[in-house]
């Protein structure tokens, strides 16, 4: 007998169509309110997942995220964040969804179907035992993620599964399973919802906790963040001010020769 996993599960909402749109948002708030809870308790793992990262991410190696449908587009979403939130290159933390690129706008039928495409997508980067994955499926059973993460025990590859059903297929494959367990969603089966939500926390916590580690933060400041808009220019100079001790002026003339927080703060030291 087929056990039905707890994200395709009937929650205990019902006849939605006649709810309110207050009451309808009340609903799905209150379901909300479960996903931090669910979270914190993978904590643990979530942490053993994080040192091993940054031991390779250290060590010359980078992370790679893969998934399908939302689950992609989330690991697309945390992987390009990180350059210019922490001025890292573009190849150290790489998003890869079935389909491709055109499936962070539009589904790609069958595309999460294929056992094989995600090892392929992962060789397209030159992949190996320095590397560092970590495989994203809300209910455990993609077969992209299934055939990816298999592929990557194979060849020595660490894998990472994060996943939101207890005992899933991801997390038997993978050396390292996150799984959020936070209930069936107010839509039957749409883990876009709370799955998605828990997907995107757990997302936060590995990549932020990871370039803290890797020296990416001054206290609590963004000092390797990419001046790419008038917003983050501001943001600087704010923090050479604070920083450094020097006058708005003085701020802004060496922000704009050296291009960086960090820059400026390293010579102001000298």
């Amino acid at each position: 007998m087929t056990i039905e996993k707890i994200t395709e599960q009937s929650g205990e909402h019902q006849d939605l169509e006649s709810k309110s749109s207050l009451e309808l948002i009340e609903i799905i708030n209150g379901e909300d309110h479960k996903v931090a809870q669910a979270v914190q308790q993978v904590l643990p793992q979530i942490s053993q997942f994080v040192d091993l990262v940054v031991e390779k991410l250290e060590t010359g190696g980078r992370l790679f995220y893969f998934g399908s449908g939302t689950s992609g587009r989330l690991g697309i979403l945390d992987a390009s964040e990180c350059p210019p939130t922490y001025g890292v290159s573009p190849d150290l933390v790489i998003g890869l969804i079935a389909g491709g690129d055109t499936a962070i706008r539009v589904a790609v039928e069958q595309a999460e179907d294929d056992l094989n495409q995600a090892w392929l997508d992962l060789k397209a980067y030159h992949i190996s035992d320095k590397d560092i994955v970590l495989g994203i499926s809300a209910s455990g059973t993609t077969p992209y993620v299934i055939g990816g993460l298999k592929a990557c025990k194979e060849h020595g590859i660490t894998c990472g599964a994060l996943s939101c059903n207890p005992d899933s297929m991801i997390g038997q494959i993978a050396d390292h399973k996150m799984e959020v367990v936070v209930g069936p969603e107010v839509v039957r089966g749409s883990t876009r919802m709370k799955a998605g939500t828990a997907q995107k926390m757990v997302l936060n916590l590995i990549s932020t906790a990871s370039m803290i580690a890797l020296g990416h933060i001054h206290n609590n400041q963004m000092v390797d963040m990419k001046l790419s808009n008038n917003k983050l220019v501001e943001r600087a100079v704010k923090m050479v001010i604070e920083l450094g001790g020097i006058e708005e002026a003085e701020a802004r003339s060496m922000l704009h020769k050296l291009g960086s927080v960090r820059a400026v703060l390293n010579q102001l030291k000298q």
